[in-house]
């Protein structure tokens, strides 16, 4: 079983920048995809990126559309934690973000965008900008 814990969210104001974590626990982390969701109030979730690593294909990161430019994904293998810089927010990144995870096999899709793709997830952690 995979845990999967949330920091670093909070109140920040327009043009403002945050950094959330996301700390995996409970098994040895190879050959997995790690995502990042936001759902926003009355909204459905939102892709926000990946990091991905593979024995066959190496290191992968992809950022959604509406982020670009503006989030960057990393991750720290030592620690088992993935973190989201989010810089020049706006009010429309307010939202519930949550970290997702699962395990590849060879034939995956190293990038998986879509919710339905992750097995395991963290409880969230609320991030509100204000204008």
């Amino acid at each position: 079983q995979v845990q999967l814990a949330e920091s670093g969210g909070g109140l920040v104001q327009a043009g403002g920048s945050l950094r959330l974590s996301c700390a995996a626990s409970g098994r040895t982390f190879r050959n997995y995809a790690m995502g990042w969701f936001r759902q926003a109030l009355g909204k459905e979730r939102e892709f926000v990126g990946v990091l991905s690593w593979t024995s066959w294909s190496g290191g992968a990161t992809v950022v959604g559309d509406s982020v670009k430019g503006r989030f960057t994904i990393s991750g720290d293998n030592t620690k088992a934690t993935m973190y989201l810089q989010m810089n020049d927010l706006k009010p429309e990144d307010t939202a519930v973000y949550y970290c997702a995870a699962r395990f590849l096999a060879y034939r995956d899709f190293i990038s998986p965008q879509n919710v339905e793709a992750y097995v395991y997830w963290g409880q969230g952690t609320q991030v509100t900008v204000s204008s």
